[in-house]
Order: C-alpha cells, then sequence, then structure tokens
C-alpha cells in the first residue's frame, strides 16, 4: 500500500482543511522521470515520517488544481500545516534536503495561496 495518497481536485480542500499535522501536496506526471523519482522519494520519507501526510495530484487530471496553484514545472511540492497552506517548496530531491526544507519553511510565517 503507498504512503503516497492519490486524491482528486473534488475531495482536495476538504481533504487539506481536515489534515490535522504537515502535509505534502505533491504535484506529478506519469509521464515525468523527476516525478517517478521524487514518488519513490516521498515513499521512503513516508516511512521514516509516518506523521506527515503525503498527497499527489495528477497534474494532467487535475488541471483545475494545477493551474490554481500556478504549477508550471513538474514535480511540485506544497506544504501544508494543519489544514492551512504554507508554502511551496524547493529543495533537491533528497531525504535530508526535504527534512530541512519543511524545518525551514515552518519556522517562517505561512504565505498566501498562490
Amino acid at each position: 500500500m503507498s504512503a503516497v495518497h492519490a486524491i482528486e481536485q473534488f475531495e482536495f480542500h476538504q481533504t487539506l482543511e481536515n489534515t490535522v499535522g504537515t502535509a505534502i501536496v505533491f504535484f506529478s506526471s506519469r509521464e515525468c522521470l523527476s516525478c517517478r523519482y521524487w514518488q519513490q522519494l516521498l515513499e521512503h520519507y513516508s516511512k521514516l515520517h509516518p506523521e506527515i501526510h503525503i498527497f499527489r495530484i495528477d497534474a494532467g487530471r487535475d488541471q483545475a488544481l494545477t493551474e490554481e496553484f500556478r504549477v508550471f514545472d513538474l514535480p511540485s511540492l506544497f506544504l501544508y500545516h494543519n489544514g492551512v497552506y504554507h508554502c511551496a517548496l524547493q529543495c533537491e530531491a533528497s531525504i535530508t534536503a526535504l527534512e530541512n526544507s519543511i524545518k525551514e519553511a515552518l519556522a517562517a510565517p505561512a504565505e498566501e495561496m498562490p
């Protein structure tokens, strides 16, 4: 069973609003090689940090959400905390970089949604 949960645009906002703790939203595409690598990395990360929720959006299928978040490049990651948008996550594809990016982001004030 995957630790990265696929969700669709019609359940997105309600799911995130009801998620307690930290959550990562991962926009990806099946055709994207970098997305496949990040998918594996996030699966591994989830085993190390089961308290963090990870949700995957298929950017091709859920174009309304992709446009709402102004996703131009895949993969794209966004951080939520206690149901509220916090920021976009930008880091290299490694566990350590992701951990540091999340820690730094949560120490800073939340940003407005794109």
